[in-house]
């Protein structure tokens, strides 16, 4: 059994309390009540609630847009490639809910160029993906259909798969959430 620290606790209980009220809506009076001590001490773990939000959000994305040049790079086919992607997404939700709500959820509330340059490396990151679509309809894997339709078709099934670990009463098991989307995304997309 894994030992939490006090530090992960306070991220861990962080999380679900924006999750479950949103960014905006939680302060760091509600974050301290949480935690049971007082707003002061907060500080020992973040610099201010915008730095926990740009911090979380731009090392997600980092991630997931390493790991997706990885994948480009390699010579795996574009479905195989696109499946993947769509893996570590799962995979990722899986482990991670409150992340992905927050990442979800909330990136609108960055603030000024931190906005802009989030929403350029998302965009980088959808575009990729598209790409990848794009080459898969090349090679005839994947049927004739507007690749920028069919991205954000993609995103959109998962975008709230966080919302099933979250609220799940039993536990879900990743490996058939991720057979299931794979199925209802590919039998749409893939040439018959």
């Amino acid at each position: 059994m894994k030992i939490i620290t006090k530090k992960e606790k306070f991220f861990e209980e962080t999380l679900k309390l924006i999750s479950e009220r949103g960014f905006k809506a939680t302060t760091m009076r509600d974050i301290a009540e949480r935690m049971n001590f007082e707003v002061a001490n907060i500080y020992n773990y973040i610099e201010s609630k915008d730095a926990l939000l740009e911090n979380y959000l731009f090392d997600m994305l980092i991630e997931f847009t390493s790991y997706l040049d990885n994948i480009v790079t390699s010579s795996y086919s574009p479905v195989e490639k696109l499946k993947l992607v769509i893996s570590r997404h799962v995979q990722y939700t899986a482990i991670k809910p409150y992340e992905i709500s927050l990442f979800v959820n909330e990136w609108r509330n960055l603030n000024g160029p931190k906005l802009k340059e989030f929403e350029e490396m998302r965009m980088s990151y959808m575009q990729k993906v598209e790409k990848l679509i794009m080459e898969g309809i090349e090679n005839g894997e994947l049927r004739h259909m507007n690749t920028e339709f069919t991205t954000f078709m993609i995103f959109s099934s998962m975008r709230w798969l966080f919302n099933m670990v979250i609220n799940e009463k039993e536990k879900i098991n990743p490996i058939e959430m991720e057979k299931q989307l794979m199925d209802f995304i590919f039998k749409g997309i893939e040439r018959k």
